[in-house]
């Protein structure tokens, strides 16, 4: 490698949570670098099936009727993925978002093996005297303008991070791209047994649930299931039958 990497795509994603196992895109950002300029951009709402909390609607100021009509995952990732091409991904904590994407791509029987570069790995090694690497402090460390919390304007300003750091600190060993690994496997969608269930229960139970049954996998329904059960008890079972 003669210098950094100058071919690449710059990823961000807001999430209705922390966990890929248990938690769904809802805004995927994107900015494709060609010879060190950038070249394109992707951005796009997703509609997780569920409802989001109050804390994720304060962080990303992402409402529920924002998402309405943005398309499901397996609708806008396609799309993604042909962006992308098969350049390497730079992020700030990119196996983060590397692995919702992964989750995504294997749910849908699609290959995603990328190779990345993290500039929070870099920023903790070479700025360890900084109170915070988290990416709103580095920006306003290095006075990068940045629209934080939405996946666009963090992964414009992760580009011009990583850009900054490789002025100041780049060499052949730290910044090389690595092969980035999240093992998952793929979960079907909820059977039709699954979801009749669902549906008696929530009718006995009169709840409205926060996630769309239709939308559910196989794990997902079988948790609100048993949730369900939980809350309200083993006499359940005995009233939901006809």
């Amino acid at each position: 490698m003669s210098g950094p990497v100058k071919d690449y795509v710059c990823l961000d994603l807001e999430t209705s949570g922390l966990y890929p196992k248990y938690d769904k895109i809802i805004e995927i950002g994107a900015v494709k670098v060609k010879n060190g300029q950038i070249t394109d951009r992707f951005r796009s709402l997703v509609n997780p099936g569920r409802k989001l909390t109050e804390i994720t609607t304060a962080i990303t100021g992402i409402h529920d009727g924002d998402l309405v009509s943005a398309p499901d995952i397996t609708e806008i990732l396609p799309s993604f993925l042909a962006f992308s091409e098969a350049l390497p991904l730079l992020g700030h904590s990119i196996l983060f978002d590397y692995s919702f994407i992964k989750k995504a791509a294997v749910n849908q029987g699609l290959s995603f093996e990328r190779e990345g570069i993290d500039t929070l790995k870099l920023a903790r090694k070479f700025l360890p005297d900084l109170e915070s690497r988290a990416l709103e402090n580095l920006c306003i460390h290095f006075h990068i303008p940045h629209t934080a919390h939405r996946a666009l304007g963090d992964a414009e300003a992760t580009q011009q991070l990583y850009v900054k750091l490789c002025e100041l600190f780049w060499n052949e060993k730290d910044f090389a791209p690595r092969q980035l690994v999240y093992k998952v496997k793929k979960e079907g969608p909820a059977s039709g047994a699954q979801k009749e269930r669902l549906y008696r229960l929530a009718a006995v139970h009169k709840l409205e649930l926060d996630a769309d049954i239709e939308k559910m996998t196989k794990n997902e329904a079988s948790r609100t299931i048993d949730k369900i059960l939980a809350q309200y008890g083993k006499l359940t079972e005995h009233v939901e039958k006809p």
